[in-house]
């Protein structure tokens, strides 16, 4: 059951950067092509552009391709995708309600309650001020920076607070595409003091938003954003005195640094921007957040189902938070090199493009849902590194499954996978039995070219090698895509080892 205040979905065209790893989320949720669909019109756009104004002389590519050059499709089965909330979540309302999902928009949480067995909650409609209790087993706050939950768990923030102020300029112009130039960008940041912000296209045509600087800390007031002078502004950053403009809509925000010092309490869990905010270059914010449902979301349905013991979700925290820490980090790093409008660090390094890679896809964990991860790396790798270790991301490869190209990234989501190559026989045996140990499924593929083999790799592909093990080794992926353990190499009793791996993994007694 979803609670919303609001009366339906967003409006306004923000969080449109949607990375790689979020992209093979809903691939294996089976949205991705909707989504595609949904964000077309932005298909094409790609690379930060920094002007003195979109007419003028000065043009330089801060990041000329947000995938770095690198062939993309070796190192995952999607890619990067422009799609604004606004026209992502009609596409996520309609499938969450297709699969059954209870969405109650207009409806405010106004208190709750919790006991080792569960939460009960106070639910209002807004139209009628009716209320009503709802008992579940645990409870997500997903309600914003300013988290009304966290403050009655009384949870703690971290970090420096408040970094800048924009407000968020909605424009109608005609006439604007005609300077964008052959290339388009994904945002356009205009130096022009007159004119200074950040562009960004929303249909490539027409519509389009403006981050304009905005500093209460001078006396500036949210009402002093007239439209008068918003359009006046736009022309500077223009470069055209007279280009057609017609403000359609302003809304602050506010760029911050901050993650909760806990993830949660009891049978209440933060996700979001709840427990974590950090500034949107490089679109780290709303791509953490869908990464720590995606993580806790599999967690919730093993305890629910009997799989796992409560002490499975102590894990969320232990894996999320250090994620949020480093990649808030990384964001204001992001704002600092892309220089944007109203932050004023010092400079920032010169940034390389196959950062935003290695922030996307090579985050590690480290905690008791991961067996034999190495706890003293670092939560993100200095330079793009997906082996196969145990606390990553598991290896993307293409295979043969019967008559259809998929890839490996296509097994894991409902349940625990285990991949193995030559000698595989014996971990199927392995899984087979472990499986009937522990009461739930977990499946297994053998990787090759034999009969017997479930996925054939691309001709220039090696399993062992990508996976980090042996031809007689194997690697268990958690239903998160995550390397749970990996076996160097073909081992006695591995049905006994495995059972073993499993129950610790999910804090089974």
């Amino acid at each position: 059951m979803l609670v919303e205040r609001h009366a339906g979905t967003s409006t306004h065209p923000r969080g449109r950067g949607n990375n790689l790893r979020t992209m093979e989320i809903f691939r294996t949720a089976g949205l991705e092509s909707r989504i595609r669909e949904a964000a077309r019109v932005l298909a094409g756009n790609d690379g930060i552009l920094q002007v003195d104004t979109l007419t003028g002389k000065e043009r330089r590519w801060i990041i000329g391709d947000i995938s770095g050059g690198m062939d993309v499709s070796r190192v995952s089965s999607s890619d990067w995708c422009l799609c604004s909330q606004n026209d992502l979540e009609p596409v996520l309302l309609r499938y969450a309600r297709e699969q059954g999902a209870d969405i109650r928009f207009g409806s405010e949480l106004l208190s709750f309650t919790q006991t080792g067995e569960g939460v009960q909650a106070q639910v209002m409609r807004r139209d009628t001020g009716e209320t009503y209790t709802v008992n579940a087993d645990f409870l997500v706050a997903a309600d914003g920076p300013r988290s009304p939950i966290r403050t009655q768990l009384g949870i703690g923030q971290s970090g420096p607070g408040e970094l800048f102020h924009n407000v968020s300029v909605t424009f109608r112009s005609r006439a604007l595409q005609n300077h964008v130039g052959e290339k388009r960008f994904v945002v356009c940041y205009a130096t022009n003091p007159r004119g200074e912000g950040a562009l960004l296209p929303v249909d490539n045509k027409e519509r389009w938003v403006i981050h304009v600087p905005w500093y209460p800390d001078r006396g500036e007031a949210l009402e002093d954003f007239t439209d008068e002078r918003l359009a006046a502004h736009i022309r500077a950053a223009v470069g055209v005195a007279d280009i057609d403009v017609e403000i359609t809509g302003k809304a602050p925000w506010h760029a911050s640094k901050r993650v909760a010092d806990s993830y949660g309490e009891g049978r209440v869990f933060l996700a979001g921007d709840s427990a974590h905010e950090m500034p949107p270059t490089g679109a780290f914010g709303s791509n953490t957040g869908i990464q720590d449902a995606h993580n806790l979301a599999w967690k919730l349905a093993s305890v629910l189902r009997g799989w796992a013991g409560l002490s499975l979700l102590d894990s969320y925290e232990r894996e999320r938070r250090p994620v949020a820490l480093a990649t808030g980090t990384r964001a204001c790093v992001q704002a600092a090199d892309e220089q944007h409008p109203g932050f004023s660090p010092a400079a920032g390094r010169n940034n390389d493009p196959a950062d935003l890679m290695t922030v996307a896809l090579c985050y590690r964990y480290a905690s008791n849902a991961v067996v034999g991860a190495a706890p003293e790396q670092p939560i993100v790798p200095d330079a793009f590194q997906l082996g196969g270790e145990p606390g990553s991301r598991a290896p993307h490869m293409w295979v043969m499954r019967g008559a259809d190209r998929i890839s490996t990234l296509d097994l894991y989501e409902r349940s625990f996978v285990l991949l193995a190559g030559s000698g595989g026989q014996k971990w199927r045996s392995a899984v087979e039995k472990a499986s009937r140990n522990l009461g739930f499924p977990v499946e297994a593929y053998l990787v090759g070219t034999g009969a017997d083999h479930d996925l054939v790799p691309d001709l220039d592909a090696d399993w062992a090698e990508l996976h980090g093990t042996a031809e007689d080794g194997a690697v268990l992926v958690r239903p998160d895509g995550f390397v749970a353990w990996r076996a160097d190499a073909a081992m006695p009793d591995a049905d006994r080892v495995l059972t073993n791996v499993l129950q610790t993994l999910l804090s089974r007694d």
